[in-house]
């Protein structure tokens, strides 16, 4: 089912066309699992913490790094140890710039990792010295959120706005591509196809897994993410129920962090309780992924599949990531021929920002903490109160001696 095919843009001579593909990132071995985790939650659109607070940022990263870093390893281990994001998401820009050269378009492809080589901030370099004429970005993320597109492009954002040359590069960004009817279409696709491996396939639940976030992002936050989650869904679903398909389905979110709430159905309830009912057969369907990357290869394949197992559940199944799937291709590479007709300058058209903005207050920490002063300053803090925690863990016993 090829996504129909797009003839909106004509390539100016002299032009020098760029895709910029974005995604998350991952280590590419053990050994960079942690400080992959401390980029990670070093990032303000990850831990969104008050602004004050914002200042011991990078000190409460390193502490959680390093306590999730043994366990991540493991998981990274049963996967090949590191992680295969990059490579897929390389051979995604690919195949979208072979897509575009059959339509008369030549691209450059250059991919930017948000936590990870290579980073986002390498690959803005290399657009610049290659005098890219007019860029279009494309995050590799269905929906959009503040903790994925929008720390992504808050990034690129910041990068542009230094820069007098970036600044007045044309170029657009594909903000989301889960309504996308070529997407839709791609994934009832894969869909239909894993359905027909159970032995009852009309029995199979279908289960939209999504990557959590904390419910404070929507709520407070107003991260359009879990809306945009649940119409993707819905989408799905009635292209499945247009061609017969007529399974249950259910919406849970996986990989919860920390003691706050996340939105909820948590999936590792959620399947205990599918299995209580007496459900048979479960089809997962990782619905916010379009590589497959850690949370698919061993949180769902691995964790989610022992548990529906010890839950009764007797036939699972797990939808494969779009990866790239020529239909799925095809549909980008429309999007990506349609943004090439509407780039103006980032001076023009700045880069928006979905969700509540960040307060003055926390902007200007934000630049303070990022100067070469601030982060002085913050390295003097952290050594202040890491030898103030030393001391008072360790006075206890100092005079429990004292007292012998």
């Amino acid at each position: 089912m090829s996504a129909t095919v797009s003839l909106s843009y004509s390539a100016k001579e002299g032009e020098k066309l760029g895709l910029f593909v974005l995604n998350m990132g991952g280590p590419t071995t053990i050994e960079d699992v942690e400080p992959f985790l401390f980029n990670l939650f070093n990032d303000p659109d990850i831990i969104r913490l008050p602004p004050v607070i914002n200042l011991f940022q990078p000190f409460i990263a390193r502490m959680i790094s390093r306590s999730r870093a043994p366990k991540s390893a493991v998981g990274y281990e049963k996967i090949g140890g590191g992680s295969p994001l990059f490579p897929l998401t390389k051979e995604q820009g690919d195949a979208i710039a072979a897509s575009l050269a059959k339509r008369g378009i030549s691209v450059k492809v250059y991919v930017g990792m948000r936590y990870w080589h290579p980073f986002t901030e390498s690959a803005i370099q290399k657009i610049k010295c290659d005098g890219i004429t007019k860029l279009v970005i494309l995050p590799l993320y269905p929906q959009y959120s503040i903790s994925t597109t929008g720390s992504s492009l808050r990034c690129i954002k910041e990068e542009f706005h230094k820069d007098d040359t970036l600044e007045n590069l044309p170029l657009t960004v594909v903000y989301r591509f889960a309504a996308r009817p070529g997407y839709v279409s791609a994934m009832a696709d894969l869909i239909q196809m894993e359905l027909g491996k159970f032995q009852d396939s009309s029995a199979a639940k279908i289960f939209f897994s999504a990557h959590g976030v904390p419910k404070k992002y929507v709520t407070k936050a107003l991260d359009p993410y879990k809306a945009e989650m649940e119409q993707c869904v819905r989408l799905i679903m009635a292209t499945l129920r247009s061609r017969g398909v007529t399974n249950d389905h259910i919406l849970a979110y996986q990989s919860r962090v920390g003691p706050v709430e996340w939105l909820k159905p948590y999936t590792s309830e959620v399947i205990p309780a599918l299995g209580a009912s007496g459900c048979n057969g479960l089809l997962a369907v990782p619905i916010s992924f379009v590589s497959e990357h850690i949370e698919t290869l061993d949180e769902i394949d691995r964790e989610y599949q022992e548990l529906a197992r010890h839950s009764g559940i007797k036939e699972w199944g797990r939808v494969p990531a779009l990866c790239s799937y020529p239909p799925f291709i095809e549909d980008l590479a429309a999007a990506v021929e349609d943004a090439f007709s509407d780039a103006e300058p980032i001076v023009k058209r700045d880069i928006h920002l979905d969700g509540k903005p960040d307060s003055k207050a926390a902007l200007l920490i934000k630049r303070v903490v990022a100067s070469r002063e601030g982060k002085t300053f913050l390295m003097a803090v952290s050594i202040s109160v890491a030898a103030y925690v030393w001391f008072h863990r360790t006075e206890p016993s100092l005079v429990t001696l004292d007292s012998n």
